[in-house]
């Protein structure tokens, strides 16, 4: 199966918000009361993304494998609660469905990221994970991001630990 990476544009607003809330359930729905759940989704609406698409600040990578959406990544300013060094930029997600996992799209992804925030003249990228991610505490840990602090991270009004990590670049 081949994968494409493009630029995302306005035009995919209703495809990201699709596959953000539909990655988003599969991997911690069930974690969730459905109400915390639904609250948090919201995050994800055709709405927000619209709006982050058109915002210079924020840039966004997709993978498309046979014209549907299997992955992107966001990169955008700081906003973590959390005092960020120098120059930073802010990994906001990077979701790719399950079945596409394993398949070399993350790190395509990632590579991306790493670089645009480079060539934006930033020394730090951030991020944030669950503690409980570990799959993903191991993917950003192999390209160097090393644990700053921790925030409570709300779904809803649910609040979960998540780890805020650094990337020196």
């Amino acid at each position: 199966m081949s994968v494409d990476f493009r630029t995302a544009t306005a035009d995919d607003a209703e495809a990201l918000a699709e596959l953000g809330a539909h990655t988003f359930t599969d991997t911690f729905g069930h974690l969730y009361q459905p109400d915390d759940l639904e609250i948090f989704l919201q995050n994800h609406s055709p709405e927000n993304w619209d709006k982050e698409l058109n915002d210079p600040a924020f840039e966004v990578r997709v993978a498309e494998s046979d014209g549907k959406l299997v992955g992107y990544v966001k990169l955008g300013p700081p906003h973590l609660p959390f005092e960020p060094r120098g120059e930073a930029a802010e990994l906001r997600q990077l979701y790719v469905v399950e079945e596409m996992k394993g398949q070399g799209v993350a790190h395509a992804l990632m590579d991306w990221v790493i670089d645009r925030a480079r060539d934006k003249r930033a020394d730090n990228l951030y991020l944030s994970v669950f503690t409980e991610n570990h799959r993903a505490r191991r993917f950003y840990e192999k390209y160097g991001f090393e644990p700053e602090g921790t925030y409570a991270f709300m779904v809803g009004n649910h609040a979960d630990e998540d780890i805020v990590m650094r990337l020196k670049l």
